[in-house]
């Protein structure tokens, strides 16, 4: 499998909870099984509400970070 030198950031920064995570489910859905993406989130419940998608969703978790105004979290579809 190639993987692209790029990885989408998906910005969800200003949502609230559930926003985060409904829009993260549907962004995934236009993606292929093996495909990365970034998501950018400023909403404090992401740190538990994204593993716990991905977690449930059988998707991997495969990096969270702390950024300046949020969380990010490097999801890779199954």
């Amino acid at each position: 499998m190639t993987r692209s030198s790029t990885t989408e950031i998906y910005d969800l920064r200003g949502l609230k909870c559930p926003l985060p995570v409904l829009k993260t489910r549907r962004r995934l859905q236009d993606l292929n099984s093996g495909d990365r993406i970034w998501v950018e989130t400023s909403d404090p419940l992401a740190v538990i509400d994204i593993p716990h998608f991905c977690e449930e969703s059988g998707h991997l978790l495969v990096e969270t970070a702390s950024i300046a105004d949020g969380n990010r979290f490097l999801i890779e579809k199954k």
